[in-house]
């Protein structure tokens, strides 16, 4: 019965996205420069006495924090489902700095020489999440149901499973220093260091997730109740200000790995 109401409610949501996402043709249209800033950190709208083994943090990334109308209706979503988490963004510029500040030199030498946007934000999602814990969303992806009723308190981690079963990453919730975190940043690390793969997805991506974690021993909870992509925004409305496009056009273009310069 819980789940036939947060169907139905996601089911809305999606209608309610979809309607705002056509309108936000005509609003750039009329408006082709206006941008929303997406700020880098937001305090819970309302505090919390329930402790909780995730931390109440959403994390989020794009490569700007100048967003256009429908994905700063998704954030304002994301920020109504989850009023007593803090929010915090990071741009490109930011997740080095991070990376840098709290991580090995060899770890941060080899997610600079990431050149696809999309592997980077997969490497630092997971470092992020190692550091502080908390939940990590795609700049695209929103909750359908309360947040904290969806990551419940004495849940360490979770994890989203999509409509084949398998597991993603686009949502991810965890505690600070998960074994099995640092699991999955080791096995992307070792990736980059062997040039072993040359596909996003399974350098750095879900690919990763699924090859680390132990399908039937981890939390798993379907997308349809847990956490939905691309109903407020597309690939127009978050791209619209990056001309290289899309990951999946990046790697045909790049290396996704920068080779290491030979010394001679």
């Amino acid at each position: 019965m819980k789940n036939t109401g947060i169907l139905a409610f996601a089911r809305l949501v999606k209608l309610l996205a979809n309607i705002t996402k056509v309108a936000s043709y005509g609003f750039h249209y009329v408006f082709p420069h206006k941008r929303f800033t997406i700020p880098e950190r937001a305090a819970p709208w309302w505090g919390s006495k329930r402790s909780s083994q995730v931390p109440r943090i959403i994390w989020q990334t794009n490569f700007t924090d100048k967003a256009t109308l429908p994905v700063y209706l998704n954030y304002l979503f994301n920020r109504l489902m989850a009023p007593s988490f803090e929010y915090r963004f990071m741009i490109t510029e930011a997740r080095s700095v991070f990376i840098r500040e709290h991580f090995s030199p060899q770890i941060f030498e080899a997610y600079s020489r990431l050149q696809v946007g999309a592997a980077q934000a997969d490497f630092w999602r997971v470092l992020v999440l190692q550091k502080h814990g908390g939940v990590y969303l795609d700049i695209d992806a929103h909750a359908v149901w309360p947040l904290a009723r969806i990551v419940r308190p004495e849940l360490d981690e979770l994890y989203i499973t999509t409509r084949r079963g398998d597991i993603s990453n686009y949502f991810i919730a965890s505690k600070p220093a998960n074994p099995r975190i640092v699991r999955i940043g080791e096995t992307i690390l070792a990736n980059i260091e062997n040039e072993n793969e040359k596909n996003v997805f399974e350098l750095t991506g879900p690919g990763v997730f699924n090859r680390v974690l132990p399908r039937h021993e981890v939390p798993t909870a379907c997308y349809r109740t847990t956490c939905n992509q691309g109903n407020f925004t597309n690939e127009y409305f978050q791209y619209i200000d990056k001309p290289q496009g899309k990951w999946t056009r990046q790697q045909q273009k790049v290396d996704v790995v920068r080779k290491r310069e030979v010394v001679e």
